[in-house]
């Protein structure tokens, strides 16, 4: 029955729904992970790299995490060559706000500019919708450190944490469960390796495959900076041994049930023994 409705962004079905959009959506859940983290002290952006072959030549530090000014950078999850377009036009957005002002681009207008050309891409005739989901990190005067994400119908957000890509949303279970917010940037770094270690579908982290990204303030200025691959690599082996403790102290509190169970087991069983011989 879709087929009939799909030809075109322009439209709609009989149940009021855009395939081509749903499809736009549906590539970015066969893309890499992508999440953020918003943190008393910072923001962090954690993706996974697609390309790990061993002859690549890597160009840049980040494959998915792009600085779109001094304040703002962003991470892109679906058609990496759709993302490109996306990142020029908000780069130069960027520099035509400080040009005409002469002050950084605050971040939600700089994310409601992008979502309003990715909405027309989804009304124009003759066009098709960015098949990249976006999160932003940024920091402004107005509202300090902020984090949204942006998805190809237009529709955004702000968010303490969220996820885009594959296994999205067991990633947003495990943050709803773990997040606080008062956490420090060091928690904050610590709780994406969590979710990555249990979402992914590698069977080990390596800093080949991930790639971290931070957003700070440093002498009241914001400082965006992409981890190295040492400090990538101390980081999942701390996020290591911590899934390995807490494993060990699960390990240990099902054993510990487990003894409960079996000794009212056998004090239930004795006293109907007692109760049988006394009669």
């Amino acid at each position: 029955m879709s087929h009939r409705y799909d030809t075109r962004t322009t439209i709609f079905s009989p149940e009021g729904r855009l395939y081509q959009v749903e499809y736009a959506m549906e590539a970015i859940s066969h893309a890499g992970t992508c999440l953020g983290i918003l943190s008393k002290d910072g923001v962090v952006l954690a993706a996974e790299k697609i390309s790990t072959a061993k002859l690549l030549d890597v160009s840049s530090s980040a494959e998915k995490l792009f600085k779109l000014d001094e304040h703002v950078a962003c991470s892109v999850a679906g058609i990496t060559a759709d993302a490109n377009i996306l990142v020029d036009y908000l780069r130069l957005t960027a520099q035509r706000h400080y040009l005409t002002f002469q002050e950084p681009i605050p971040i939600e207008r700089l994310v409601t500019i992008v979502c309003d050309l990715k909405q027309a891409y989804t009304q124009w005739g003759g066009m098709r919708p960015f098949g990249s989901s976006l999160l932003f990190m940024g920091w402004d005067r107005h509202f300090g450190f902020q984090l949204y994400r942006s998805d190809p119908s237009g529709n955004f957000g702000g968010w303490k944490a969220t996820c885009i890509g594959s296994n999205s949303q067991s990633a947003k279970s495990i943050l709803e469960a773990d997040y606080e917010e008062e956490c420090s940037l060091e928690e904050a770094l610590l709780l994406a390796v969590k979710v990555l270690n249990k979402t992914m579908d590698s069977t080990k982290l390596t800093s080949a495959k991930l790639e971290f990204a931070t957003l700070t303030l440093e002498d009241g200025k914001p400082k965006y900076t992409v981890m190295s691959v040492d400090h990538v690599e101390s980081l999942l082996k701390e996020g290591e041994d911590i899934r390995l403790k807490e494993e060990e102290e699960e390990r240990k509190k099902k054993e510990a049930k487990a003894r409960e169970r079996k000794a009212a087991t056998k004090k239930s069983t004795t006293t109907t023994t007692t109760s049988s011989s006394s009669s």
